[in-house]
């Protein structure tokens, strides 16, 4: 396996993407201390490149900055998940309003064929938790990212990748603790039959719905119980 110095990547963009990774597949705890030092060693490279992604993660709500303290997981609580998911119900709104007022022969195409994608994975896996799996997230995300892309705003893009990520982060620590099951892949399938409709306002009630669902599981796997917020 390479290490980041045999990447042609740049190291700090590298170091970033590692992290990342490790981060929202839950290989650290909520709230665990991230040390320079050590990850330096789980990644073979300086301090530069790890303060450099650890800064970045800081600026996206990944990590937090603590005084005198270095740096550490950003914590999950019933109060975080519920801001995401209420500016998530902004933004994300948006995005697609504009998406699928500007998208193109090319644009239904790319989500025609990420929903497939998305499709053929969840059917190998069946009854297995699919947020765990991490060909599964990567396709769910590439899904979600297809319906926003002809979104002319480069702006908006930006944060709703920011906030799908935050979300994710929930959303595969709650994997673990969840009780009830959910059948993703049918609200996927309608969302997509709306958008390439142009449907707009069954679009936008699905998204909304998809959301706000997801923060009623990651809530309850929480605190045992929605938030206020949402009920």
């Amino acid at each position: 396996m390479k290490t980041l110095v045999e990447t042609e990547i740049p190291l700090a963009e590298h170091a970033y993407r590692e992290l990342r990774k490790a981060i929202l597949r839950c290989e650290y705890e909520p709230g665990d201390r991230l040390r320079v030092e050590e990850l330096t060693r789980r990644f073979g490279v300086s301090s530069s490149p790890i303060r450099e992604a650890l800064n970045r993660l800081s600026q996206q709500g990944l990590v937090r900055t603590v005084e005198n303290c270095g740096f550490r997981v950003a914590p999950l609580t019933a109060e975080g998940v519920a801001d995401v998911v209420r500016v998530r119900l902004m933004i994300e709104a948006e995005a697609l309003r504009d998406s699928i007022a500007h998208g193109d022969d090319a644009w239904e195409a790319s989500i025609v064929a990420s929903a497939h994608a998305l499709g053929l994975v969840e059917r190998r896996l069946g009854d297995e938790p699919r947020a765990l799996d991490d060909e599964w997230s990567a396709r769910h995300r590439a899904y979600h990212m297809s319906l926003y892309s002809a979104c002319t705003s480069t702006l908006l893009l930006e944060m709703v990748g920011v906030l799908f990520d935050r979300a994710e982060h929930y959303r595969r620590w709650s994997a673990t603790h969840r009780q009830a099951p959910r059948s993703k892949n049918d609200e996927h399938q309608k969302l997509r039959t709306a958008v390439l409709a142009r449907d707009t306002d069954k679009a936008l009630e699905l998204i909304r719905r998809h959301i706000s669902r997801t923060g009623v599981l990651v809530a309850a796997a929480l605190d045992g119980a929605p938030p206020e917020w949402i009920q």
